[in-house]
């Protein structure tokens, strides 16, 4: 249980798990986003595309939402003595990313619903449109999703910049926190394979 935990200096299984998990997933769904123009969007060329870009989303809701619950009982570990300003901005761009991480999935349903679209999920099938038609507000939130998709990889870009930095310029743990060790897996299985029978 002690790995799936946080510790002081490191980050549990657990954490470090939901982290790049939800890194692989928004590289994906942003990778086969389909476009943002309506007709490209639901077009048949492009369905297959649409439905992975839409069954990714709903999965990175549910991972956030797993990894805020999974917050209230597994503590960060501590940060290393840095400047105000930094620990202020790493704080802030924290809850920048999880407010993307929320508002994206929100944006596309409610944009699809608006425009009367359902949302498909693979092996699910068809969900909605559970809002009433209002085609142009859908039209103006999907737009939204769009930008917010674009903002989104240019501040984890940011967040990947500021990790290396604190781990070659800084030389302090942060990075390394959010790494698996291993090290220590590999010493273990050493220390393992050694012992009698």
């Amino acid at each position: 249980m002690s790995m799936l935990m946080s510790t002081r200096f490191r980050y549990g299984t657990v954490a470090q798990g939901f982290h790049w998990l939800t890194v692989v997933l928004v590289a994906i769904a942003y990778l086969v986003a389909p476009g943002s123009a309506e007709q490209r969007v639901y077009s048949i060329a492009s369905d297959f595309t649409r439905q992975i870009h839409e069954t990714t989303g709903i999965l990175i809701f549910a991972i956030v939402l797993a990894r805020i619950l999974w917050r209230t009982i597994d503590a960060a570990p501590e940060a290393p003595p840095m400047q105000a300003w930094m620990t202020y901005s790493a704080k802030l761009a924290h809850v920048g990313l999880y407010v993307l991480l929320i508002a994206l999935p929100l944006t596309a349903i409610a944009g699809a619903w608006l425009e009367g679209h359902p949302l498909t999920l693979l092996g699910a099938g068809n969900f909605g449109p559970m809002l009433p038609q209002v085609h142009d507000v859908g039209q103006t939130v999907s737009y939204v999703h769009t930008v917010l998709g674009n903002v989104i990889i240019w501040a984890a870009g940011l967040h990947a910049v500021a990790a290396l930095f604190h781990h070659f310029v800084l030389r302090d743990n942060i990075l390394a926190s959010m790494l698996p060790d291993w090290r220590r897996n590999a010493a273990s299985s050493d220390k393992a394979s050694r012992e009698p029978a």
